[in-house]
């Protein structure tokens, strides 16, 4: 695909796929499916609409089954214990297991 750009947009363009340290090429792929993309959106909710998730939210809620925080703790003392993955920084992983404890 040919494509005509003016000369200053070409160098921007340029500039910000040197920057990325990806080709030109790639740079536009990705700047192109960033403009088109839903994922990339951001829409605004009216307040109608939250209602309306809140309420369908609340009846999904109501069909689970319900449990006593006794039964829960059961569960989740029968899990099987975990060791934290190899690259986690330590210092994070000591933060959680206090937060965890705390709770």
């Amino acid at each position: 695909m040919t494509l005509r750009l003016p000369e200053s947009l070409h160098k921007i363009l340029e500039t910000r796929a040197n920057d990325e340290g990806i080709s030109l090429n790639q740079y536009v792929v990705y700047a192109l499916t960033k403009q088109v993309t839903p994922a990339y959106l951001v829409e605004p909710v009216t307040h109608a609409q939250l209602l309306k998730d809140k309420a369908e939210f609340q009846s999904l809620l109501s069909k689970l089954p319900q449990g006593d925080a006794t039964h829960i703790e059961q569960i989740l003392q029968s899990r099987p214990a975990t060791e934290p993955e190899a690259d986690l920084d330590p210092k994070a992983v000591a933060v959680l297991y206090k937060k965890m404890r705390k709770s």
